[in-house]
């Protein structure tokens, strides 16, 4: 149990406020709405906005997006957003698992899979919004 919150913990260090919401801005303008709640993970949680997404990069690739309903079936969206990304091309390596987001066990995953989605939407020509995020590098005195 302490190696699980360990871990955990190193994995939420790497985490980036700024890219975040880098990928919260690029995804409301997308789908020209704003985040349910302040609150990264748990806007993403539900796998909702990340299927909305997808649609809107290529649309009609998710067919049914459970709105509501217990967790197997916001479950199910996940992995809607998750095979619709791999057959738009992004890399089984940078798609996430699904408790990566619905179990909030590794939220950067997740960041750096939407990162990949806007890779890709630019080589398929997407007309839309870029995600502009500039890596700072550290500076020393």
């Amino acid at each position: 149990m302490a190696l699980d919150r360990a871990v955990k913990g190193k994995i939420n260090l790497k985490r980036d406020p700024e890219q975040e919401q880098a990928v919260r801005e690029w995804i409301e303008s997308i789908i020209g709405e704003k985040f349910p709640t302040d609150d990264y993970e748990e806007a993403l949680h539900d796998g909702i906005i990340l299927c909305k997404l997808m649609n809107k990069l290529k649309p009609n690739s998710i067919s049914k997006i459970h709105a509501t309903g217990g967790p197997m079936k916001l479950r199910e969206n996940v992995a809607f957003f998750q095979n619709a990304a791999r057959e738009y091309g992004v890399n089984q390596s940078e798609v996430f698992q699904t408790v990566d987001l619905f179990d909030k066990q590794n939220i950067q995953q997740v960041t750096m899979c939407i990162f990949a989605l806007n890779r890709l939407a630019q080589k398929h020509n997407f007309s839309g919004p870029k995600l502009n995020y500039q890596t700072k590098l550290p500076t020393y005195d």
